[in-house]
């Protein structure tokens, strides 16, 4: 069981940490203003724009989620020669994040326009070039992986099926985070869910794990999951649940062989004869208002704790905290050590 000690200990530790993030990083904009009016020259309203705000998406909010439980973030993903890739790196660098490993492309910086009429979206407009990255490509970012991974404490793997999470690419993040004995974890889409063996932790939501096995997921009746382990090739699949909360599925043993820290030999993963074992995480949240960038808050929780030395069901506990804090307000916003503190008391008291 998770203890105040225990959780006031793996959240002091972020400041001293360094989490690496590659992936898909994206500019949300939102254009917020009224409607008075139908227009005259189509059926459709007409949005007086009052408001624009700019926020970090994808990867790159995962890495503002990173730098906002008190830990250094880096980035590595590609970005336009565009004002969108510019402000992109300008929002990091206020964050404090490293953005050394954005590499610049010629395709435009992933852009989704949100157009909302006060709190109702209207519209939802996409600029943005999703094929795989290029070979040249491929070598700016595994030059950029190498040292980031070089320099960090956790990997983080976010894939939002924008062309960064090639086979190559997958790989060679995977091989340098394993050879340096950092934990690694992933949240992965579809085109490559099963480019991931040797992650710590893959994060897929139900649905996309049932699509990509084309088979229902019985948790209740677990006969079949150390298969699907050992199709994953993964040591722990952390489930999430939406309003159910999470499951986290892991072989028998793998608590106690797992957390101790960076490079220590314990963090052997057990025989694949080993029968799993499934925990069940309900939500903490009090209310759902917003569920955007609820699964990039996870993320960056379970990297920064498993970095810090929790077990994976520690970390999965804690970052479940977090998302109940997330859920409840407006966007993609950030948790604070501080909010998640507040809701374990809340929720143990």
């Amino acid at each position: 069981m998770l203890t105040r000690p225990r959780l006031e200990s793996l959240l002091a530790a972020a400041p001293r940490l360094r989490i690496a993030v590659l992936g898909d990083a994206m500019l949300d904009v939102y254009l917020r203003g009224d409607v008075d009016r139908i227009s005259p020259e189509a059926p459709v309203p007409v949005v007086r724009v009052r408001e624009r705000k700019d926020a970090l998406g994808g990867a790159a909010n995962v890495a503002q989620n990173v730098a906002a439980l008190g830990a250094r973030a880096e980035l590595v993903a590609m970005v336009g020669s565009d004002d969108a890739g510019e402000r992109l790196r300008q929002m990091l660098d206020a964050l404090g994040a490293d953005t050394r490993g954005l590499v610049r492309t010629s395709r435009p910086t992933t852009t989704k326009t949100r157009v909302l009429a006060r709190a109702q979206q209207l519209l939802r407009v996409d600029e943005e070039v999703d094929h795989d990255c290029l070979e040249s490509e491929v070598a700016l970012l595994n030059a950029a992986i190498d040292r980031a991974v070089a320099a960090s404490d956790a990997l983080v793997l976010e894939d939002y099926n924008k062309g960064v999470l090639v086979a190559p690419v997958i790989a060679r993040a995977i091989s340098q985070a394993r050879i340096k004995g950092i934990p690694i974890v992933v949240d992965p889409k579809y085109r490559n869910f099963f480019e991931y063996k040797g992650a710590t932790v893959f994060k897929p939501n139900r649905r996309e794990l049932e699509a990509a096995l084309g088979a229902a997921v019985d948790l209740d009746h677990p006969d079949a999951l150390p298969l699907v382990l050992e199709r994953l090739g993964v040591e722990t699949l952390l489930l999430t649940l939406s309003e159910k909360g999470m499951a986290i599925v892991q072989r028998e043993g793998a608590e106690r062989l797992r957390g101790v820290g960076r490079g220590d030999e314990r963090r052997a993963t057990p025989a694949a004869t080993a029968p799993v074992r499934v925990d069940r995480i309900p939500t903490t949240a009090r209310e759902v208002y917003d569920v955007v960038g609820a699964g990039d808050t996870v993320t960056a929780y379970l990297a920064a704790m498993l970095a810090a030395g929790a077990t994976p069901l520690e970390a999965a506990v804690v970052s479940n905290y977090a998302a109940g804090v997330e859920v409840g307000k407006l966007g993609a916003a950030t948790v604070s050590p501080a909010e998640v503190l507040e809701a374990f008391d809340r929720h143990t008291g």
